[in-house]
Formats: C-alpha cells, structure tokens, sequence
C-alpha cells in the first residue's frame, strides 16, 4: 500500500468524486470530499443518465468505458442489498430515430415503432439492447454514491476549495485551503468537472473547457420504454440532435442544444439560454406530441467539462507528489464514474491499476 494514501481529499461533489471517494473509503482510506454548492448540483445531476457498453469503441476510452458499465451493474446490485440504495438503475432498449417537424415520416420507419411517437417520427435502427445499454437517475446515482461512501467513512465538507498547499521545497501537497482555512492531507484529487480550470492557479494542469447544454424533465411515462438519439429537421431549416431518456419515476428527460457559452465562476449561476427550454419542447413534441404536451417538471443549464483532445484527464498531476486529476469526461461523466472511480483509489493506494489503463489519460500529454 501507497504509505501517502492515509488521508485524502476530494476537490468536487459530482460523479467523478463520489465514485472516487467511495472506492477509497470503501478500502478504508480516510477521505474527505469538499463541496461547493451541493453534491450533484451541476452536470451530474442535470445529465441524462444513459449508459452505454461499447459506444467507445476504436477510442482510447473504450475498456475504461466497458469496464464502468459493468460495475453499474454490479453497484446497483450490491448497494441496493448492503445499504438499500436505489437509483432507478434499468437496462433499456435504444433506439436512433429522425423527425421532422414539416414532414410526415412514420411511413418510412423500419421494424418497431413506440406507440408514443408521433407521426412526424421515424425509427432508423435499435442501436442498443438491455445488453449494451441502461439509463439511471443521474442525481440519485451521485447522491447514493456519496450516501455509500460516507457510510464507509468519508466526510463531506461543503466549502469552497481556493487553494492547495504544499511543502516547504514545493514539490508535494500538504491539503487545500478551503474557506481561507488549511484542510491537510496526505493527497488531493481535483474533480472540479469544468470548473478545474481553477485548479491551474495551483498546479501544472491542462485546461479544462466547459460545453453547456440544456434539458427538460417532463411528466411522461411511456408504456414502451426507449432511449431515444434523434436527428430531427425543425421548421427553421435547423437539424438539431436531441436526445430522449425515460426514467423509472415516470418522468422523462429530454436534451440537447450544446454551445460554447462562458463559464460562470460559480456553479450556482448557471441559467438556461434564452428561448432554450421553448425550442426543447418543440422538439419533444415533434417526437411525440403527447411528451411535447406534459407537464415540465425542470428546466435546466449544465457545463459539461472537456479537454482540448476530448480525452478525460486521470491521473498524477505531473512533478507535484500527492496531487492527482480526474475531469474532462465530457458527456459520459455519468457512464465513466465507477471505473474512473476505482482506478483512482487504486492509484492513490496502490501506485498502479490494474483494471483500465490509465495512459492515455495522462495530464502530461497536454502540457
């Protein structure tokens, strides 16, 4: 065992850090998250929440993505018999669809056809099966995993984290400064999704991006549950490419109109684009007019964290002892959690992994 792994903090309260902080505390690591505004407050808790197999394949993310969707599986399982904790975890049927708003396309659909989607709509193919694809609630996925971790010992602090600190020679952390005040430890994980970029005032890292996107959760249960990925032509000429996840709280989620808008510096500031929510729902009843119909229950905003390459940095921050990243996970933050999570805490205790290779997610590539 890493002699360096007795006490760590986790810098986020999203996905990557409740996962990370529950592989830890789980290995009997003290940990302690620190939290701005609420744990799942951000993407994590406004992401669709789907889960797929193998859409990764041919990309370095591949087996870390393969090796999380099966430990969904598994933690589903087993933190519903251990602790009793439910997140509406299901595996789902997936299908690619197109509509159109100015034209009549169910006509042309090919094999199976939802009773729920509208005559505007059209079923291309089943891209995923209950093999290859599932959905959860992401909000309550990300609760439960910090609900899991503290009850195997971590602490959740909320705070704002301004700083790290470091040793008398600068070359190892020593804690962060959170609130003004010094929280020591022995290692530190940035896991600040967008907001990382932060963290390159303290440390040698790449930046970090943020690309916002907008949902609606909506009252609609449908009697045939599908993950939908549609490319849908609206009135305006425009092709937008919404996606539409049904959750088992009978309600379902509907997403899309991504953009390169500013970060705002706190979380807590986020706020939809101007005429976002009403173009979702154009979109949404050109799917289906009975979803377009029902009842909004959310309208949300959220920065998804990228990377300059597109790939998520994992990993040791470079020439800085106990100091170590997991962001940039773009839009399969929510699919990569577990597995991100269990190679972190390996690393952190061990000084390796074993289970994904975590190469391809070094910092030092993109400095």
């Amino acid at each position: 065992m890493n002699t360096h792994s007795s006490r760590v903090i986790v810098c986020g309260g999203g996905v990557i850090g409740a996962c990370i902080a529950y592989y830890l505390a789980v290995r009997g690591v003290e940990t302690i998250v620190v939290e701005r505004t609420g744990v799942a407050n951000a993407s994590s808790g406004k992401s669709g929440g789907f889960l797929a197999l193998d859409w990764c394949r041919g990309t370095p993310v591949d087996r870390l993505a393969r090796r999380s969707f099966a430990l969904h599986a598994e933690l589903a399982a087993t933190l519903k018999t251990d602790l009793g904790l439910d997140w509406g975890y299901r595996p789902i049927e997936t299908l690619s669809i197109a509509a159109s708003q100015p034209r009549d396309l169910r006509h042309v659909s090919r094999g199976i056809s939802p009773e729920w989607l509208g005559q505007s709509t059209a079923v291309h193919a089943r891209i995923g099966d209950k093999r290859t694809t599932a959905q959860l609630d992401p909000f309550q996925f990300t609760q439960c995993m910090m609900a899991a971790a503290q009850a195997y010992g971590a602490q959740l602090r909320m705070g704002t984290v301004e700083g790290a600190t470091f040793s008398s020679d600068g070359d190892r952390v020593t804690g962060v400064l959170v609130d003004g005040e010094a929280l020591a430890a022995d290692n530190i994980v940035i896991a600040l999704g967008p907001w990382s970029i932060l963290a390159c005032n303290w440390l040698p890292l790449p930046r970090v991006y943020g690309l916002k996107g907008h949902s609606l959760i909506l009252r609609f249960e449908p009697a045939e549950p599908y993950a939908l990925f549609a490319e849908l032509e609206m009135d305006d000429g425009q092709i937008e490419t919404p996606e539409v996840v049904p959750r088992l709280d009978g309600t379902t989620y509907i997403c899309g109109l991504s953009g390169t808008n500013p970060l705002p510096i706190d979380p807590a500031h986020v706020t939809l684009e101007p005429g976002a929510a009403d173009r979702l729902r154009a979109m949404a009843t050109t799917i289906s007019p009975a979803l377009g119909a029902s009842e909004v229950l959310a309208e949300q905003a959220c920065y998804r964290p990228i990377t300059t390459d597109g790939l998520p940095l994992i990993g040791r921050v470079p020439g800085v002892g106990g100091a170590y990243v997991a962001t940039g996970h773009s839009v399969w933050g929510m699919l990569n959690g577990p597995a991100t999570g269990e190679a972190m805490a390996a690393l952190i205790v061990d000084g390796q992994t074993s289970t994904v290779d975590l190469a391809p997610f070094d910092p030092q590539r993109l400095l």
